[in-house]
């Protein structure tokens, strides 16, 4: 299976680390024998037909902080787009960063690679908190997969369990924490009596906040997820400026007390029914299963016939999201319809 990388931080550089630790798994259980044709990054790109060498594209990118060193000083001037579209190969892996405001460049490169047949696996949340129905429209136009489990909880497959462990069911709604960042800062202030700006402070040094966190305190990144479970999990047609928005910023220790006099947790949840969709720092009993410490994610399902389920895990992580889109990789390879040796 031929693939194309754009976008070649921490997340792709661990799916390119997955793919060269379990070759022989990946072809052996799944009939799966990937062979990366191109790799872009900010800086350039590096593309081979035949398939690049994954172990000399990590160090390129290691040693020279771009791709294009793969070819010693050799550069190319193609836009990404334009590599996109001419280079032959069956699925596409966006994985640049996200941006809520336009979604570019990654709607631009989703578009370009299900307009020219190729299937696509994203952990980009923006094009689809922007666009979701859109996106999945070109897709069926276009016979190919649109495949995203990485957008949502990252490794933990909350988007899966939803939709294949809940068949069946109908979901009425669900509510849970969708952004470790802000759960790991205000468990500090909880937890340590440390006051936003301190417990902010600690989850930068520890690389769990971004130097500019705006998207995370402010509510905006578990707003993404929110409408994106939204519109896969509950049939609704909304984007991120559907949502209810209010982030931690304002949580002091004042409040963080009080919650905790009444034998409560503060948490940012983000909730919705077919009615409701919001974000906001609530009070939550601490045995709720919902109410998780750390960098954790947690989403409880109520449904009609077989009432509450949580899901618990890791919402971040170079590894963890990688394997979602191994995941991805893995069911599209499944769903393709041709001889298996032609796609190995």
């Amino acid at each position: 299976m031929r693939i194309i990388i754009v976008g070649f931080g921490v997340v792709g550089q661990s799916f390119i680390k997955i793919l060269l630790s379990k070759s022989a798994e990946l072809y052996s259980t799944f009939g799966l024998n990937p062979r990366v044709v191109a790799c872009v990054d900010s800086n350039g790109m590096a593309v081979s037909p035949q398939g690049l060498d994954l172990s000399r594209l990590l160090e390129a990118k290691r040693m020279k902080k771009s791709v294009s060193a793969y070819y010693g000083n050799k550069k190319f001037c193609p836009s990404t787009s334009e590599i996109i579209e001419s280079t032959e190969a069956e699925v596409m892996i966006e994985v640049t960063p996200t941006n809520l405001e336009n979604a570019e460049p990654g709607i631009s490169h989703i578009v370009s690679a299900m307009k020219t047949k190729k299937h696509v696996i994203t952990v980009n949340k923006g094009p689809l908190a922007l666009a979701f129905s859109s996106l999945l429209e070109l897709a069926g136009y276009n016979n190919v997969r649109l495949a995203f489990s990485g957008t949502v909880g990252g490794g933990t497959p909350i988007l899966e369990f939803a939709k294949k462990c809940l068949r069946g069911d109908r979901i009425l709604s669900f509510r849970g924490i969708l952004n470790g960042t802000t759960n790991y800062i205000l468990s500090k202030m909880e937890e340590e009596g440390l006051t936003f700006q301190q417990a902010l402070a600690d989850a930068k040094q520890k690389g769990y906040a971004e130097a500019t966190p705006k998207l995370d305190i402010e509510g905006y990144d578990a707003a993404a997820k929110l409408a994106i479970m939204a519109n896969w999990i509950m049939s609704r047609k909304v984007s991120i400026a559907d949502v209810s928005r209010c982030g931690i910023s304002e949580v002091d220790l004042n409040a963080i007390r009080n919650a905790r006099q009444k034998g409560k947790a503060i948490r940012l949840i983000a909730y919705c029914d077919n009615d409701q969709l919001n974000v906001m720092p609530l009070e939550i009993q601490p045995d709720d299963p919902i109410c998780v410490s750390g960098t954790l994610n947690a989403v409880t399902f109520s449904s009609e016939y077989s009432g509450e389920k949580t899901i618990i895990g890791r919402g971040a992580g170079g590894l963890e999201t990688a394997s979602a889109i191994l995941r991805d990789l893995i069911e599209i390879r499944d769903s393709i319809s041709v001889p298996f040796d032609l796609m190995a």
